[in-house]
């Protein structure tokens, strides 16, 4: 097993929320990840805290393993796949906490393959004026940004700080826009200082634009798990 396969090393624990296959070494942890919340104590939750219901020998309580609050079982009855904690099946959660879960698991099912799979940009690094065609990909590990051209950068995602997409195609009174491009800036580890790249959708007829306006529109909501998950 090579050092690089040794980091990525999965293993299989058990918490009180239920079966995860987690990372061996936090450090190799996926950057959209969130950890599972601290339960609120049963002693602190006499009734369900969404409808206020008391709990008795009838009436349980459970634990949302998203939010970790306290509900009946009418109000934390489903049961949803939980990627960003690792979750091996789906668990219980909240009606709230499942309507989130359930809107990424578009992310997971479909928008993760586009950031893997890469497209193809023209890319511009800092003040330069020379923009050079690369392929741009979300690697496996979902950890770095890799820009293969004649040139060759690995981003590492948790070193991003913003990200701008960049859209065509709006009016003032309303209508469809098109993710052309975007602006991301980082930093280089061993640094403090922010360095800028731009991505500009080739207008090659060679370069598939729709695929780049897919992979644009993945980036988006990749960064916004990746905000939460800094949050948190």
């Amino acid at each position: 097993m090579s050092g690089c396969e040794a980091r990525d090393a999965k293993k299989l624990v058990r918490s009180p929320s239920g079966l995860r296959m987690v990372p061996e070494h936090r450090s190799a942890r996926s950057p959209f990840g969130l950890d599972e919340p601290p339960w609120v104590p049963d002693k602190e939750c006499p009734r369900c805290m969404q409808c206020e219901t008391k709990f008795d020998f009838i009436t349980r309580k459970h634990h949302c393993r998203r939010c970790g609050k306290c509900f009946c079982d009418k109000c934390c009855s489903k049961k949803v796949p939980l990627p960003r904690m690792c979750f091996v099946d789906p668990v219980r959660q909240c009606a709230e906490c499942a309507l989130i879960s359930q809107k990424e698991t578009e992310f997971y099912d479909k928008q993760l393959k586009v950031l893997m799979n890469g497209a193809t940009f023209f890319v511009t690094l800092g003040t330069s004026d020379k923009p050079e065609l690369m392929v741009c990909r979300l690697s496996n590990n979902q950890r770095y940004l890799v820009l293969d051209g004649d040139s060759h950068y690995e981003i590492e995602i948790i070193q991003i700080s913003t990200v701008q997409i960049l859209t065509e195609g709006f009016t003032p009174g309303g209508g469809n826009t098109r993710a052309i491009g975007m602006i991301l800036q980082y930093k280089v580890p061993g640094s403090e200082e922010l360095t800028q790249m731009k991505f500009t959708a080739s207008e090659d007829l060679s370069c598939n634009k729709k695929l780049a306006a897919s992979w644009l529109a993945a980036m988006h909501k990749a960064t916004k798990l990746l905000y939460e998950s800094r949050d948190q």
